[in-house]
């Protein structure tokens, strides 16, 4: 099972049709070579080893980082 965490577009850069991304406040650059629609700084996507897969609307992502930051928060009062 894979888990994509949803990641903000910071940076575009056309030339090698990548993007940056901010993951949980990490930021990397990933492809956009598989991705048919156009990407802009703000939208959210998933992403799968180095590519990214799909664009997700603003609401689902936040509902899903809300989650994530909860369970994280819960593995860390476990481990305390």
């Amino acid at each position: 099972m894979c888990l994509s965490i949803p990641s903000q577009v910071v940076e575009l850069h056309p030339e090698s049709q990548s993007v940056t991304v901010d993951t949980l406040g990490v930021k990397r650059t990933v492809s956009c070579h598989l991705m048919d629609e156009p990407l802009n700084i703000g939208d959210y996507v998933l992403i799968h080893i180095g590519f990214v897969m799909n664009k997700i609307d603003a609401d689902a992502a936040a509902e899903s980082l809300a989650l994530y930051k909860e369970i994280v928060e819960k593995m860390e009062a476990a481990d305390a």
